[in-house]
């Protein structure tokens, strides 16, 4: 399957991993997404296909997702690494988060790595070379485990799609993220860098 945005990459890593967490495991993101297709002069249909019938089994798997209570563990603990795809601003409690009832900040220990640097002006993702770059920069061990995380799950799965672009195919989302963890009363939170 390829999957793709209409304006660049965004929301396709969501549909990438949500579709791997589904045990469907030859999923593909159009890098560039139809802006990309369309700019390069690539065909396009209007009509609506009709691919022929067939049975896709799903099979969950477990690995590449994380839960609050799996994230509650991992709070602190060294071997892995929490990864937020949010804004510094969001991340460092220096601007409100934009829904409403959640608190600002972000998990103890975690790291930030925003997605939007992650991606190109023409809504490529940035080179292998580039990404690299970025998570170390922010002091992120690609050789150690990762869970990625942003405000709803939507940036994560850009963060592990780049993450995969590195050879990290196994990196985990966090699916509640900031709007589950933030949201709660009795979950950690820290502020600043």
């Amino acid at each position: 399957m390829v999957v793709y945005d209409g304006q660049g990459i965004f929301s396709a890593p969501r549909v990438w991993w949500t579709l791997r967490t589904m045990g469907f495991a030859r999923v593909f993101v159009l890098d560039g997404g139809l802006k990309t297709w369309l700019a390069e002069g690539r065909p396009v249909e209007a009509a609506t296909p009709q691919p022929p019938a067939t049975t896709l089994p799903p099979r969950f798997e477990p690995g590449l997702v994380r839960s609050l209570d799996e994230v509650r563990v991992l709070i602190g603990d060294a071997a892995t690494q929490l990864v937020d795809a949010r804004a510094g601003g969001r991340f460092r409690a220096e601007v409100p988060e934009p829904r409403a009832g959640l608190r600002s900040g972000h998990m103890p220990g975690a790291l930030n790595v925003p997605w939007q640097p992650l991606v190109n002006s023409d809504g490529t993702l940035k080179s292998a070379d580039e990404l690299r770059a970025a998570f170390e920069a922010a002091g992120v061990d690609l050789g150690k485990p990762i869970v990625t995380t942003c405000g709803s799950g939507v940036s994560a799965a850009l963060l592990s799609l780049a993450l995969a672009r590195l050879g990290r195919e196994d990196v985990p989302v966090y699916d509640g993220s900031w709007t589950e963890w933030g949201g709660r009363s009795d979950t950690p939170v820290a502020t600043g860098a």
